[in-house]
C-alpha cells in the first residue's frame, strides 16, 4: 500500500470484543460458529500455501490436509489446548499443521472424513494461483525460520485480503463506491505513475476529494484490519504484539 496515510483516528485501536479462543471455549454453538468461521476464513490460506511448500505435496494432496487439518482442529479440540503465554495463536497453529502432517504421513493413508466433518467453501484454485505468482521453490526458503516467515506473511496477506473485500462491503453500504475504487487504484494497485491529480482527472472530481476519500478509506481498512486482528487473538496482549508485527509500527 501507498506510504502516504491518514493520520486521523489511523492509531486507534478497536474496542475489546471476544476473541475466537473464548467463543471456541464459551460452550455457545453460535459463538463458536462464528468464531471457527472467523478463524479459517483468516488461516486456511496460508495453511494451505505452507502445507504446498513446507512438504513439498502435489496440490489434491495439500487441499485434502488442509480440510483434513481443520476438521481435526475441531474433532481435537485443539483450540481449547492453546496456551497464549507460551505462544502465539499463528505459531501454535502452523506448529499443529507440522504434527498434523507428520501423523498422517505416519499411518500412510489420508482420512476422509464424514458424518461431523466439517466443510469448508475453500477457493483452491485462487490460493494455488497466488501460490504460483509468487514463484518461489520449496529449496529456496529451506530453513524453519524461513518457512515461519512465509507462514506469516501470508497470514498478514490472508487478513488484509478479508479487510479489502469487509472495506469494499462498507463502502457499498453507504455509497461510497467510488471511494473504494479509489483506494483500489491508489493503494492496492502498486501503480507508481497514479497520482491524487490523475485521479481527481479520471474522476472529474476536485483533488481535495480524492484525498477526504483515501484518508477515510485507509482509516476505515485499518479499523477494519484491527477488528479482524482482535478476534483472532486470545488475548489483548497477543493482540498488541500482532498488531505491531502486521503494521510495523506501536499502534494506540
Amino acid at each position: 500500500m501507498n506510504d502516504q496515510r491518514s493520520e486521523e483516528g489511523a492509531d486507534r485501536f478497536p474496542m475489546t470484543r471476544c476473541s475466537v479462543i473464548n467463543a471456541v471455549k464459551s460452550g455457545d454453538p453460535a459463538e463458536q460458529t462464528r468464531a471457527l468461521d472467523t478463524l479459517f476464513a483468516a488461516y486456511w490460506k496460508p495453511v494451505y500455501k505452507y502445507v504446498r511448500l513446507r512438504w513439498n505435496l502435489p496440490k489434491e494432496d495439500a487441499q485434502d490436509l488442509t480440510q483434513g487439518f481443520f476438521a481435526e482442529l475441531l474433532e481435537r479440540e485443539l483450540l481449547a489446548k492453546y496456551d497464549p503465554a507460551k505462544s502465539r495463536l499463528r505459531t501454535y497453529l502452523r506448529l499443529c499443521v507440522d504434527s498434523f502432517i507428520i501423523n498422517q504421513e505416519k499411518a500412510a493413508h489420508r482420512q476422509k472424513r464424514g458424518g461431523a466433518a466439517i466443510h469448508l467453501a475453500l477457493d483452491f484454485p485462487a490460493a494455488e494461483g497466488e501460490l504460483s505468482g509468487l514463484t518461489l521453490d520449496p529449496a529456496s526458503i529451506p530453513s524453519p525460520e524461513s518457512l515461519e516467515e512465509f507462514f506469516e506473511k501470508e497470514w498478514i496477506r490472508s487478513l488484509f485480503a478479508l479487510a479489502v473485500e469487509d472495506l469494499r462491503q462498507l463502502c457499498r453500504q453507504h455509497d461510497r463506491d467510488r471511494t473504494f475504487r479509489l483506494f483500489e487504484k491508489y493503494d492496492l494497485a502498486g501503480d507508481s505513475d497514479i497520482s491524487y491529480q490523475t485521479l481527481a482527472e479520471e474522476y472529474s472530481i476536485p483533488v481535495t476529494d480524492v484525498t477526504n476519500a483515501l484518508s477515510w478509506a485507509r482509516r476505515e481498512f485499518r479499523r477494519i484490519a484491527l477488528e479482524r486482528l482482535r478476534q483472532i487473538c486470545a488475548t489483548d496482549e497477543e493482540f498488541h504484539r500482532e498488531a505491531r508485527a502486521v503494521f510495523g509500527s506501536e499502534a494506540r
